[in-house]
């Protein structure tokens, strides 16, 4: 079976992606392994004492977002996928590479907005990261307007 690794950040075009994801698996025989990396200053938040820390907020932003990648995993399995999930904290290329290697992924499928220029000078492109450094295909999908 074809491995492919699916990172998701619930943005507004995260259904578009794993709509292709999934037409993509149905393909080539593949499951999906969904990702999700929670950023890690969830809890943080600067008050009149400078930074401050709450656990409960990050508590609840991470059990939200598991609930939003269940959501997502049912969806694909519900369209005779097989597919996995994890969410994990950190730095987003990183994990991704690691995971895809742990999965021993055949493909990393990605999303690209089309953005380019001043953009990625300014917030940067993880899917252009991706395609850098990885060692194994990366299918970019185009999730235009």
């Amino acid at each position: 079976m074809i491995n492919i690794v699916l990172p998701v950040d619930f943005g507004d075009k995260t259904e578009q992606l794993v709509d292709g994801a999934i037409k993509f698996a149905k393909e080539v025989n593949g499951k999906i392994n969904l990702i999700h990396i929670a950023p890690t200053d969830i809890g943080f938040a600067i008050g009149d004492m400078g930074f401050q820390y709450f656990p409960e907020v990050e508590e609840n932003e991470i059990r939200e977002e598991l609930v939003q990648l269940n959501k997502l995993e049912q969806r694909i399995i519900s369209q005779d996928v097989e597919c996995e999930h994890l969410l994990k904290q950190g730095i987003a290329k990183d994990i991704i590479l690691e995971y895809a290697k742990t999965k021993n992924a055949n493909y990393i499928v990605m999303g690209s907005h089309g953005r380019s220029g001043i953009y990625d000078v300014f917030v940067g492109s993880l899917t252009k990261g991706i395609t850098k450094s990885s060692t194994i295909p990366v299918l970019v999908l185009p999730i235009h307007e």
